[in-house]
């Protein structure tokens, strides 16, 4: 489990394939990897991935099939930054929402406008995920935990402040390109026990 409260900011500095699939090497910034072993489970930009070959500054990590072909991982390009997150711990603080780093889809950034200081931002979302998202509910973009701040059938918007354009990847994103999304963990629940409710 995660938090959405990014850590550092990484590098993809080596992709290399592997029996059909892919094996990456991420460089992580400032992230303290001196507490992770081979086998924990460190989110890339929002992907739960296991680390391997931890060292102080990097690790690897086989990516298979199923997430290159549903995440942005599948278009990743070395030198690209990723954001980083460490497993949450249960005496962590849970400062952003539950994350699992299941990533649910991918969105596209439809939006940018300034508001203030802040910059509003919106995305579409196939239908499928936007029964999920709701006003003033969480939502994982990239690995962020962000509020939403309006939807429009399948469009959402967040706002984004000066502290999260500086210290995660969404900086670097543009009108027309892809993202994480993961949807709140609870919403999936509720709907769930609704539908098993609903067969009874």
């Amino acid at each position: 489990m995660f938090t959405g409260i990014i850590q550092s900011l990484g590098t993809i500095t080596q992709i290399e394939p592997r029996g059909g699939d892919l094996r990456m090497q991420i460089e992580a910034g400032t992230l303290d990897l001196s507490d992770i072993a081979s086998g924990d489970s460190i989110a890339v930009s929002g992907v739960c991935l296991t680390a391997l070959e931890p060292s102080a500054r990097s690790f690897v990590a086989d990516v298979s099939n199923e997430t290159l072909g549903l995440t942005t991982l599948g278009d990743a390009a070395v030198g690209d930054a990723v954001n980083l997150e460490k497993a949450l711990r249960l005496a962590d603080r849970l400062g952003g929402h539950l994350v699992t780093g299941h990533v649910d889809g991918l969105g596209e950034v439809i939006a940018i406008e300034g508001d203030g200081r802040s910059q509003r931002w919106a995305f579409r979302v196939p239908s499928g995920l936007a029964r999920y998202i709701a006003r003033k509910g969480s939502v994982c973009i990239d690995g962020v935990s962000l509020t939403v701040n309006a939807v429009h059938e399948d469009e959402f918007e967040v706002n984004l402040i000066p502290h999260t354009l500086e210290v995660t990847t969404l900086s670097q994103r543009s009108v027309g390109d892809a993202v994480n999304i993961e949807v709140d963990l609870m919403a999936r629940y509720a709907e769930r026990l609704f539908a098993r409710e609903c067969e009874a």
